[in-house]
């Protein structure tokens, strides 16, 4: 992203999470209680744009995937004190979460300094346990800026990269994998991915096409697409056990998708989990 200048991804993200809980019916895949305060004087005009025209197939894919992946993610938080949310954009689960999990939000120096803006505006203190790491992951090296935020790397920890890896290229998703593969043994990775043309259904087609033109529009634009192979060979081949490989109708419970509003899973966004074998 541009120094200085809001992610749009960050906020359709946050947007997309609140409007859940409103635009939505029964049942509540994820409910993020603090995205609505964090987006401030944006809230009211984002999430009733969900409200109004929530069956377009942006907004209503939008909600479906932001929720399930944050939902899949925080469910694996159980066994680990230390959570590593890199690329964290608008994520609010330091400020929602376990008291007892350190938080290190990693992402753009100029992400950060608009999220800090948005938390004072919004009246939400930091907590001390919460630490905001600066990073530009196709510059850094933004896993080994963590133990210098007081980041333990002998300890496990659960590292969730979601929303970031096809805005990268593939060399800079590939050099992230590696470093993060250096952490403790037993450390697990939730990341999601974008597949290419041939690998999606319908849906996911229809949703590719008008996503593409969108965030190509806002300057961030879509730079790779991994088949579901090529991802687990990309993980195996860097050190993890990919643990789970898994389209959004399974990352969640069968009734999740038993529902009368707009949310549907489709097929062009997937979730993989793999843990640092060592």
């Amino acid at each position: 992203m541009d120094e200085g200048r809001p992610s749009t991804t960050a906020l359709s993200a946050a947007a997309a999470r609140a409007a859940h809980l409103t635009a939505d019916g029964a049942p509540t895949i994820f409910a993020d209680t603090v995205a609505e305060r964090l987006l401030g004087g944006l809230a009211d005009e984002m999430i009733g744009y969900h409200r109004t025209h929530g069956e377009h197939i942006i907004l209503a894919g939008t909600r479906a995937v932001t929720t399930v992946r944050a939902r899949y993610a925080e469910e694996r938080l159980g066994p680990h004190g230390q959570y590593a949310v890199l690329g964290a954009g608008l994520d609010t689960y330091g400020y929602r979460g376990d008291p007892g999990i350190r938080v290190f939000e990693v992402d753009h120096p100029a992400t950060q300094e608009w999220k800090r803006g948005l938390l004072a505006a919004a009246g939400i203190e930091i907590p001390e346990r919460v630490a905001l790491v600066p990073a530009d992951f196709e510059a850094d090296e933004p896993v080994g800026k963590l133990t210098g935020a007081g980041f333990d790397a002998s300890r496990t920890a659960l590292v969730s990269w979601l929303g970031v890896s096809f805005y990268l290229t593939r060399d800079a998703v590939a050099r992230t994998l590696g470093e993060i593969a250096r952490l403790a043994p037993g450390t697990e990775l939730v990341m999601d991915y974008a597949l290419p043309d041939g690998h999606r259904d319908a849906e996911g087609d229809a949703y590719a096409r008008i996503a593409a033109q969108v965030v190509g529009e806002h300057a961030e634009p879509y730079r790779s697409h991994f088949t579901p192979g090529e991802i687990d060979a990309l993980l195996t081949g860097r050190g993890f056990e990919v643990a789970a490989n898994v389209a959004l109708r399974d990352a969640v419970p069968p009734e999740t998708w038993r529902r009368a509003d707009a949310l549907r899973p489709f097929d062009y966004f997937r979730l993989v989990r793999a843990v640092v074998t060592g």
